[in-house]
């Protein structure tokens, strides 16, 4: 499953961005990223189901943050050096 999270440009970017600022919505993702609100909520649910990402919902807002006791994402944080 990794294989597919790191198959994407868009993915690795929004991992990259979740590990560097914490927790995002899907806008401020979408605008850092340089991607649409469709991609990114594509690209989010396939984190999701890859357990890299997780999500909390606060009213309508949806807060995404990088689940940091996986060790996938111990091992994508040492290799992306954030």
């Amino acid at each position: 499953m990794i294989e597919k999270v790191l198959a994407s440009a868009g993915r690795i970017k929004i991992l990259k961005l979740l590990l560097a600022e914490k927790e995002l919505n899907i806008s401020k993702i979408g605008r850092k990223a340089g991607l649409q609100y469709t991609s990114v909520n594509k690209h989010l649910k396939i984190l999701k189901k890859a357990g890299l990402v997780e999500e909390e919902k606060i009213g309508r807002i949806r807060i995404f943050r990088v689940k940091e006791e996986n060790e996938k994402c111990k091992i994508l944080k040492k290799l992306f050096e954030v």
